[in-house]
C-alpha cells in the first residue's frame, strides 16, 4: 500500500481539532499530533474543545499544552456548553462554530465520527462539516462502553514510543477520568494495536479516521 502523507519534514500544516469533550482528541487523534510534531512537521495548532469547565477546564488546557509543547504554534479554544445536552444547544453551539470559521482556515480538521454513539460526539461532527465546507476532514473514534467502534478508512502509524507517550499524558492530565472504566491505557492501546495489525503499520500501532471526501492529486 503507498503511503499518502499529509505533510513532510520541514513542510508546514495547519492543522483544526474539535472535541466535544476535554479528553476527546487526545483519545482519538493524540499519537497522530505527536507523531507528526515527532517527524518535524512544523505544526500549527487551533485546538478546539466544547465542554470545558471548571476541574475539567483545567485539565484540558494543561494537556493540549503537553501534546502541542513542540508544535510549531498552537492556539487553545475552550469553551463551556453542558456535557450532554448537546443537540438541545443546538443554537448556541452553531454560532460558536461560526464564530471558529472565522478564527481559523486549516488544511486539515479531525473531529468526531459522524456515527459516534455519544450524541455529543456526534452533534460536533455534523457541525464540523456543516460550517467547513471545502476543507479535508478527517473523523477520529472514541472507544467507549457503547460499542460503536466502526470501519475506519484511513490509517496513521504510531510508533510503539509515542503510544505510550500518549497514554502517559492522557493518564497524567486527566485525573477526573481515571475510575472510568472505559478510561485506560491498555484499551487505548489496544484499538491502536488493533488499527496497526489493519494497515499493516511498522511497529504495529496506528490511529484510524473515517473521510468521507478526499481531493488526491
Amino acid at each position: 500500500m503507498k503511503p499518502l502523507g499529509l505533510a513532510a519534514s520541514g513542510e508546514r500544516l495547519s492543522l483544526l481539532c474539535i472535541g466535544a469533550h476535554s479528553d476527546d482528541i487526545e483519545i482519538g487523534a493524540g499519537a497522530t499530533i505527536l507523531g507528526w510534531i515527532e517527524r518535524g512537521v512544523r505544526l500549527d495548532v487551533h485546538w478546539a474543545v466544547l465542554s470545558a469547565q471548571g476541574t475539567r477546564a483545567d485539565e484540558a488546557h494543561a494537556s493540549a499544552t503537553a501534546f502541542l509543547a513542540k508544535a510549531a504554534r498552537s492556539v487553545i479554544d475552550l469553551a463551556k456548553f453542558k456535557d450532554g445536552f448537546f443537540p438541545y444547544q443546538g443554537s448556541e453551539i452553531k454560532e460558536w462554530f461560526e464564530a471558529l470559521k472565522k478564527r481559523t482556515s486549516p488544511h486539515v480538521i479531525l473531529c468526531h465520527w459522524h456515527d459516534d454513539a455519544h450524541q455529543d460526539h456526534r452533534h460536533v461532527s455534523e457541525l464540523t462539516w456543516n460550517t467547513f465546507r471545502n476543507h479535508t476532514i478527517l473523523e477520529y473514534e472514541v472507544p467507549k462502553w457503547d460499542g460503536d467502534v466502526g470501519r475506519p478508512n484511513v490509517y496513521v502509524p504510531a510508533t510503539k514510543a509515542v503510544m505510550e507517550r500518549k497514554t502517559k499524558l492522557l493518564d497524567e492530565h486527566f485525573g477526573s477520568q481515571r475510575s472510568k472504566d472505559w478510561f485506560d491505557g491498555e484499551i487505548f492501546k489496544g484499538l491502536a494495536r488493533l488499527r496497526g495489525m489493519e494497515c499493516r503499520a511498522p511497529e504495529g500501532f496506528a490511529e484510524a479516521f473515517h473521510a468521507r471526501k478526499l481531493m488526491v492529486q
